[in-house]
This record gives structure tokens, sequence and C-alpha cells, in this order.
């Protein structure tokens, strides 16, 4: 292979890179290019967001590659800025909508779902679809006939059981976690294989939740309805699914309308920057911590409490509840506390 011109920035890998490009006819020449002028092509590697720097490459190159060989040339010189790059192709070329995930919709999938066809929850970290449950069993009037249990040690028989009976009362039942009990998924397995719908009352449905785990069985997974429920990426995709789930009733109902929205708004705003400062790694929290929609919803709590309690807004009451209790007392290290 030529000798890397500047190996004080460009390293060995994205020199290769760049080689093995140059095998390609709409690279023809790169390296030579780069050997020529290596300081016109430092200034896209020095570049904060090198991705939108890529129409201001050297000529002809700006010019001569479409925004796909583009990202190719970012995969070489800048394989950090690529994911966002891809997302920002999709986007332009098919719309917008591809690269957002759409909002949580469990009515559909209850429809796709039937006595002998379960719904799965795929877990991912920070979202708890219980509440989403719950508000739906509401919904469809099935709150009393409602039952859930978190698997674990133990907890399979008793499961079991669980399912029996709500089989033939025509109840819900949901089990939790099932990526924690490894060893009860084959009996699981044997009792949906083993359905028979002329003896299910039609009103029953199995809700599982599980995060991915090769131990889930892949009969159940194949033969139901499937979910998932991941964090908004982005502050205003956050905010977008924390207003979702409110309505304009709640929006409307406190003594104090005004300094309720505005603190709703602000608290809402505080989660969503929390949760997204941690796709910064280290410079964003030393420690990876699970801010979830539980702690937001207790804060939305303690500020309706607060509001109708006293006359005045109590400011410090709930800096202190929210800031140091209900999102703080997860940060275990000192300097993610500052």
């Amino acid at each position: 292979a030529p000798k890397n011109p500047g190996p004080e920035w460009l390293t060995d890998q994205s020199w290769l890179d760049f080689v093995t490009l140059g095998e390609l006819p709409a690279f023809a020449g790169i390296c030579d290019a780069i050997a020529n002028a290596p300081d016109a092509w430092r200034e896209i590697y020095d570049a904060v967001a090198p991705e939108e720097k890529l129409h201001q490459l050297p000529e002809p190159w700006s010019e001569k590659l479409n925004s796909f060989e583009l990202l190719l040339m970012l995969k070489a010189i800048r394989p950090d800025k690529l994911i966002p790059a891809i997302i920002a192709f999709v986007a332009e070329e098919i719309g917008q909508k591809f690269v957002e995930p759409p909002p949580f919709d469990l009515a559909g999938s209850y429809k796709d779902s039937g006595p002998s066809i379960p719904l799965v929850f795929v877990l991912s970290p920070g979202a708890d679809p219980m509440e989403h449950v719950v508000e739906f069993a509401a919904e469809m009037q099935m709150s009393k006939k409602f039952t859930s249990i978190s698997l674990g040690q133990g907890q399979g028989p008793i499961a079991e059981r669980m399912m029996v009976a709500s089989m033939e009362r025509g109840a819900w039942v949901m089990l939790q976690n099932c990526h924690l009990a490894i060893s009860w998924m084959p009996r699981l397995e044997a009792i949906v294989e083993q359905y028979d719908e002329d003896l299910i009352h039609k009103d029953y449905r199995l809700w599982l939740t599980s995060m991915p785990s090769k131990h889930f069985p892949v009969s159940i997974l194949q033969n139901s309805a499937k979910m998932t429920n991941e964090p908004p990426a982005g502050v205003k995709m956050n905010l977008v699914g924390s207003y979702m789930a409110m309505a304009d009733d709640y929006l409307n109902k406190s003594s104090k309308p005004v300094e309720f929205r505005k603190l709703l708004f602000g608290l809402c705003f505080f989660h969503a920057l929390v949760q997204d400062r941690r796709k910064f790694g280290p410079i964003g929290f030393n420690i990876r911590y699970e801010f979830t929609t539980s702690d937001l919803k207790v804060s939305m709590l303690q500020l309706e409490n607060f509001l109708e309690k006293y006359e005045h807004v109590p400011y410090k009451v709930l800096e202190h509840l929210t800031g140091h209790i209900n999102y703080g007392g997860r940060i275990t290290d000192d300097w993610d506390r500052r």
C-alpha cells in the first residue's frame, strides 16, 4: 500500500480504508489526492461536524461523488461520525419519518393479538411498559380482570396458576421480566404451544416482558405480537413522548393552570435533558444512570399536589424533591452530583 501521508492525524486503519476505496472506479486517484494536499483533507478530519463539510472536499471530489459515496468517504476519514450521517442520508433520501420512532401504539398491537397469540414487550433500558398496559386495561374495562407478576426464583408455578385461572375467566395476565426466569421458559413455551382456542375464553390475553435474551422461547416470539418502546432519541422526541402521554384534561385540571403548565414543561425538559445527556458517555455522566418515566411521573404527581396545597409556588421544595431525591437519588458519583 502507498505510504500514509499524514500519520500524525490519519490513522493507519483510515489510510487502509482509503487505499481500499481507491480500488473502486468512483474513487480512482483518491490516495494521490490526499498525498498531494494533506492539509486540505485534514480540515475535514479536524471539523467538529465533518459530515457537514463533505461538500467542501478538494476539487473534483465534492462534485464527483454522490451522497452515498460521500458516506463511504466519511467512514474512512471520521468513522465516529458515520451514524448521524447515515441518519441524515436516510431522512434526505426517503423521508424523516423513517428515522424517527413511531409513537407507541398499544391499541394497534392489541388488535394483532388473540387468546392464543401473546403480546411480547422487548424491553430496552429506561422503558417500562407496565404503566401503559395498566392504562390500556382501564380503557378496555379490564382493570378488575388484570393481574401481573414479576418472574424470578420460585415464581414460575405461581405464574402458571395465574395463567390457568385467567384462561378460564377471560382475564389478562402479565408476566414481567421473563429473562430472569430462564429455567421456567421451557415450561412457558409448552403451555403456550398447548393452547386450545376452543377451551380458552375469547378475552384472555397473555402479556410478556423480557430483555433481549437467547433463552426466550423462539416459538413464542414467532407467534406473538411484538412491541418495543425505546426511550426517544433526542430532546425534541423525548418531549413529544412525554406530552403524548398526557390528555388535555390533565393540563387543565390544576387550580393554577398557568404555573402548572410552565413548571410541567420545565420538568419534561429536564427529564429529556438528563436522558439525552447519557449518550455523551463520561462527558455527560461518569456512570450511565437509568432515569425512567417513573421518575418523571413521581415528579409530576408531586408538582400537582404541592401546587394545590400551597397558595404560592414552593419552588425550593419542588427543586429539592425533583433534583435531589427523585432524580438525584440515582446519582452515586460525587462529580455527577454537582
